[in-house]
């Protein structure tokens, strides 16, 4: 099965990805699920979609977990029975989760031309102009989408979002590594980001720095 890359960020977390080469079938028949998560893939309309769902169950099952250790909370947030924080994120073929005893978030993108359309939703975008090539634009407002994702995922409130709420610190991508913030309300937390490349595709993976935080 192939299991693309792990990476542990720390003793108590892990983040592992998922190349999916895999058929459906070969996927479907070598796992198994609950009532609710069957039904949900037969639901599925995109095949590519539900080798997707199905990977992340192989990913748990690498770290010692079933389908029936994961649930959902009422805003779509995925936990575990055992109490870690886990965070899920699957595009086209690569799937991850990230699993860890503090709170985390993790989000892979295709890198995408069409990025550059809707970067004015997420970010500043004058402060990218300055880039030389399209391509390098390209790649850093992809890392930024990704990391305000796993934040948003991991911050998980009604109403945030991710231009008024979410900063991501200016950063180099030779260091693969940022600090961000989420200001929303009466919460402001402070988080860590890394993030790498591959194969045309960005994942970065948030965990909150618990010792700034302010509830």
């Amino acid at each position: 099965m192939p299991l693309y890359k792990t990476i542990t960020v720390n003793p108590s977390t892990k983040v592992l990805i998922w190349k999916i080469e895999e058929s459906f079938e070969e996927l479907f028949n070598e796992i198994t699920l609950t009532e609710r998560s069957l039904a949900r893939v037969r639901k599925m309309k995109s095949e590519l979609h539900q080798r997707g769902f199905l990977s992340i169950r192989y990913l748990l099952a690498s770290e010692g977990y079933t389908d029936h250790d994961l649930y959902y909370d009422e805003n779509g947030k995925p936990h575990l029975t055992d109490g870690k924080h886990i965070s899920i994120t699957h595009s086209f073929t690569f799937s991850a989760i990230i699993i860890s005893d503090i709170e985390v978030g993790i989000d892979i993108e295709k890198k995408r031309e069409k990025i550059l359309k809707i970067a004015h939703k997420f970010t500043e975008v004058d402060e990218y102009q300055k880039l030389n090539h399209k391509d390098v634009i390209i790649r850093k407002l992809t890392i930024v989408w990704c990391a305000k994702e796993s934040l948003y995922k991991s911050f998980n409130r009604v109403g945030l979002t991710f231009l008024n709420h979410i900063s991501v610190e200016d950063f180099s991508m030779y260091y693969n590594e940022t600090t961000a913030e989420v200001n929303f309300e009466d919460k402001t937390e402070k988080y860590k980001i890394w993030f790498l490349e591959f194969e045309g595709f960005t994942c970065a993976y948030a965990l909150l720095n618990e010792r700034k935080k302010n509830d």
